[in-house]
């Protein structure tokens, strides 16, 4: 099974990035625009304070009948994400994914922000790296190279 590095080497290192005094409204919109589910949110001193995501606005903000307009990320974004390393296997990502119930992990090595992967991100690893040992297995199996 892969790791977490083979992830990234394979989708990059870039991660978007919020202040956690962006009002929601404007996170919303980065989403949208970069066609992504989650922001992770850094103060202005580069530290990480948490990450935003789809989730949190729907739990958060609607279902509790917030404006996006007014309320800031800092108050609303899940503190203290779970994270992984780039050593960590896909296997692991798996099983925290699963058992948490979260789509998106950190990646964070020596302490520094390394990535982010999603749940989209570890399934099509998955189903790339099946899908070539059945090939391998099937040119075995035949005697072709």
């Amino acid at each position: 099974m892969g790791k977490v590095r083979n992830i990234l080497q394979l989708k990059g290192n870039a991660v978007y990035t919020i202040s956690p005094d962006v009002t929601v409204y404007e996170a919303l919109e980065v989403l949208v625009d970069k066609n992504i589910g989650a922001l992770v949110v850094v103060t202005q001193e580069d530290k990480l304070a948490g990450i935003f995501t789809e989730r949190d606005y729907a739990r958060k903000v609607i279902l509790k009948g917030r404006s996006s307009k007014e309320t800031l990320i800092g108050e609303i974004m899940t503190e203290s994400p779970i994270h992984v390393a780039s050593d960590d296997t896909i296997e692991q990502c798996m099983k925290l994914m699963t058992n948490k119930f979260i789509r998106h992990l950190l990646v964070v090595d020596n302490g520094q922000l390394a990535g982010l992967v999603s749940i989209g991100d570890v399934v099509k690893y998955i189903i790339d790296e099946q899908r070539y040992i059945i090939e391998n297995l099937e040119h075995y199996i035949t005697g072709q190279k």
